[in-house]
């Protein structure tokens, strides 16, 4: 799914959600210019999509066709597709990534974050048999999938066969978090974004 289908979803839902919305609020949840909003909306007017009216008080008034319901439903749809796809190849390369460690005796996880990469991360944890250490991150959040989110500084009490670095963004900073820690790169596995 292409950038502009992922904007004209956005779009699409949000004028069926409310038609009367104002274009500067369209353009703050696009995260793009006012103008280029307004040019969106007027391709998605001239394909079909929706109708333009005005109503009193100088508003206007957005109106999905039938068209363009079907085409927020091919979209939704295409995004559904993507996500599974994107998903499923995620949790091909983490259990690669994971079945390589299990192999050389890995058994005790510690998962370096929370969010979907820790959950999914979690999850194989579970299917290859291996044992959660725990949860640490940064963030001040007390529970992750109903365990513990623990602070790094309890890594030097933790006993351990590998780190995994369960977040992209933040994967050179918690690196660096592990080394001030002492842990080996031997023990972090971390997963590279796929773009």
């Amino acid at each position: 799914m292409n950038l502009q289908e992922q904007r004209d979803l956005l779009l699409l839902s949000e004028l069926e959600r409310d038609g009367a919305v104002t274009q500067r609020s369209l353009a703050t949840k696009l995260g793009v210019a006012l103008g280029l909003t307004n040019l969106y909306l007027k391709r998605l007017a001239r394909d079909g999509y929706i109708k333009i009216t005005t109503i009193p008080l100088q508003r206007v008034r957005y109106v999905l066709t039938p068209q363009g319901l079907a085409e927020k439903s091919r979209l939704a749809y295409l995004s559904m597709e993507y996500s599974l796809s994107h998903y499923r190849d995620l949790r091909t390369r983490l259990r690669e990534a994971l079945s390589d460690t299990v192999q050389n005796g890995t058994k005790r996880v510690v998962i370096y974050g929370i969010g979907d990469l820790a959950e999914m991360a979690y999850l194989s944890l579970r299917e290859m048999h291996m044992t959660l250490v725990g949860f640490v991150d940064d963030s001040r959040q007390e529970a992750f999938l109903s365990y513990p989110v623990w602070p790094p500084e309890v890594l030097s009490e933790w006993e351990f066969d590998v780190v995994f670095l369960a977040g992209f963004d933040q994967a050179a900073g918690h690196r660096e978090t592990l080394h001030q820690r002492l842990v080996p790169d031997s023990k972090i596995i971390a997963l590279a974004p796929s773009f």
